[in-house]
């Protein structure tokens, strides 16, 4: 698995495309080559690629607004700029979100808008949050989803904070999505006194993180993808530093 920095991390450096090419050269000095684009202000697909290859830096995922897909062409044609083979869905909008028919109507629109993809030679990948381990008669959102969506063209890029926050098991999960797993969000979680749970840094809260990698290892994912959603008043780039110096000591670049 080769590890790579989602730049959603650092959003609020990424307005303008005087930002996201000063970001994009800190974040090739922190010693990432690899990059999830996602939080990035407007700029044309064709410059940010040339941004990211003046640093050096593969574009190996992205996370789209569900909107877009409104025309999967465009979709199509601006990851293929890109040379960008995983189409990245942040979560499923909230009126999906409700019952068992909203995540099964979802797994259907979305299998075929994968189908689309998948023509072209791309993969949509769906990102979870803690929401899909909702229970609906004895089965989670994420279950519907796993068992209803076409397994050909629907892959799955697991959160593994929000895998735990939603109560699952991160190890558990990786396994069920073995083959159906390309890209992975790797973050960790910490407990404050006041039992306040936060975002962390990989390696530094209390998630098992050595087995987790092992999981991802054996089930075949390609790309780790570094996220920190709060840095708390931190620099989000320390923090995907430190993400980064930690996976470097569990062997991982």
């Amino acid at each position: 698995m080769k590890i790579a920095a989602q730049l959603y991390t650092v959003r609020d450096f990424l307005k303008t495309p005087e930002d996201i090419a000063a970001s994009l050269k800190k974040v090739k000095q922190i010693g990432y080559d690899s990059v999830q684009v996602s939080g990035v202000g407007p700029i044309d697909s064709k410059e940010l690629k040339a941004l990211a290859d003046q640093e050096q830096l593969t574009i190996c995922a992205t996370h789209i607004p569900y909107s877009d897909f409104d025309n999967i062409d465009e979709v199509i044609k601006k990851h293929q700029i890109w040379d960008c083979k995983y189409v990245g869905l942040g979560g499923l909008p909230p009126e999906y979100r409700t019952s068992k028919e909203g995540y099964s109507k979802f797994a259907k629109e979305f299998s075929e808008a994968g189908r689309k993809l998948h023509d072209a030679g791309l993969k949509f990948i769906y990102h979870n949050h803690e929401f899909e381990f909702v229970k609906f008669d004895g089965r989670t959102g994420m279950d519907i989803l796993f068992e209803e969506s076409d397994p050909e063209v629907f892959d799955f890029e697991l959160d593994l904070h929000w895998v735990q926050a939603g109560g699952a098991d991160p190890v558990e999960w990786i396994r069920k999505v073995d083959g159906r797993m390309k890209v992975v969000h790797l973050k960790d979680w910490a407990v404050t006194a006041d039992r306040e749970r936060r975002f962390a840094e990989v390696g530094e809260g209390n998630m098992n993180y050595p087995a987790i990698l092992k999981a991802c290892d054996a089930a075949g994912v390609e790309w780790g993808a570094v996220e920190q959603d709060q840095c708390y008043g931190n620099d989000p780039f320390d923090s995907l530093a430190i993400s980064l110096r930690n996976l470097h000591k569990l062997g991982y670049k």
